[in-house]
C-alpha cells in the first residue's frame, strides 16, 4: 500500500510551562485542549486543537533556554503560527483582555494593499515568546477551506510561515519533499513595515502547498538586506525549537532541517 499524500498533522511547540501557556491558548486564543499526556520518558505534552488543527505544546524535564528576545522577521530562528480569524475586532480584543503576550505589530491590525494580499494582519507573542498571528481575508477573497463561521472568531490555522536567507535554496528542498508554489508575492510599504516591526522591508513571501493537503501550508518569508542570520541556532529544548510535523512521509520516521535548520519530522 502507498503512503498517503505529505500533509502538515500538527506542530509542537517547545514550551518551559506546558499547563500554564495552554492556559493562554485556551482563554486567547480559543484552542480546546486534551489531557496532558507523557509519551516518551522526559517529555510532557499537552495537546490542543483549533478546529481541525492541531499544536502540541511540549515541555522537557530538562528544559532548554528561554525564547530569545524579540526576534526579528528576518531571523531564521523565526517562524509563525497564522491563525484565521473571522472578526479581526473581536480576536483581538479577546488577546488585549489577557496578561502576558506581547505585541509584534507597532499599530494594532493592518490591512495590507491588495499587491501583498489584501489581507488584514496582526502578529504578536505569547508568553513565552512564540510568534503568532491573526489572519482575516478580505471580501471575495476567502479560501474555500475558511468559508465558515463559528462561535469562536478563531476558526484555526492556515498556515506556518518561516524566515528564510536563501530563497531558492529553501524551494528546491522543499519541492523535493513534494510541495508545490501556491502564490508568490513581493510585500513592501508602511503596512508591511508596521505588521513586521521591520523597517522599510521588502519581504519575497512564497506560499508552498503539501501534497496531501492546502491547508495548512508553509510560507517562505525572505527579507531583502544584509542581515546578521549567521549563528543563529537552537538546540532541541529550546523554546524556539518550534517542529512542524507532516504525517503520510515513505519509510520510517525520521527529522530533518531545512536550509536555515527549521525542524520537520516526517512521520
Amino acid at each position: 500500500m502507498s503512503a498517503e499524500p505529505l500533509r502538515l498533522s500538527r506542530i509542537r511547540l517547545v514550551s518551559a510551562d506546558p499547563e500554564a501557556l495552554a492556559g493562554f491558548f485556551t482563554t486567547a486564543l480559543g484552542f480546546a485542549r486534551a489531557p496532558t499526556i507523557r509519551p516518551v520518558p522526559g517529555e510532557t505534552v499537552v495537546p490542543l486543537r483549533l478546529g481541525a488543527q492541531a499544536v502540541d505544546l511540549v515541555g522537557f524535564d530538562q528544559p532548554g533556554r528561554p525564547y530569545p528576545e524579540d526576534v526579528p522577521g528576518w531571523s531564521p530562528l523565526f517562524q509563525h503560527i497564522a491563525l484565521v480569524v473571522s472578526d479581526m475586532g473581536a480576536a483581538h480584543a479577546r488577546l488585549a483582555a489577557c496578561p502576558g503576550w506581547r505585541p509584534i505589530s507597532t499599530a494594532g491590525p493592518e490591512r495590507l494593499p491588495a499587491a501583498s494580499g489584501g489581507v488584514s494582519a496582526f502578529k504578536f507573542r505569547d508568553p513565552e515568546g512564540h510568534p503568532l498571528e491573526f489572519l482575516s481575508f478580505p471580501p471575495g477573497g476567502t479560501p474555500e477551506a475558511w468559508r465558515r463561521t463559528g462561535s469562536d472568531p478563531c476558526l484555526g490555522i492556515d498556515h506556518s510561515a518561516i524566515s528564510v536567507a536563501d530563497e531558492a535554496a529553501s524551494l528546491a528542498f522543499y519541492e523535493g519533499l513534494g510541495f508545490s508554489v501556491a502564490s508568490r508575492s513581493i510585500n513592501t510599504g508602511p503596512e508591511q513595515a508596521r505588521l513586521d516591526g521591520v523597517p522599510d522591508p521588502r519581504v519575497a513571501v512564497t506560499g508552498l502547498r503539501p501534497p496531501g493537503a492546502p491547508t495548512p501550508h508553509l510560507e517562505l518569508l525572505c527579507y531583502a538586506g544584509a542581515f546578521p542570520r549567521a549563528g543563529l541556532a537552537c538546540g532541541d529544548h529550546d523554546v524556539a525549537a518550534t517542529v512542524l510535523v507532516f504525517s503520510g512521509a515513505e519509510g520510517a520516521p525520521r527529522a530533518v532541517r531545512d536550509p536555515d535548520g527549521h525542524r520537520l519530522r516526517l512521520a
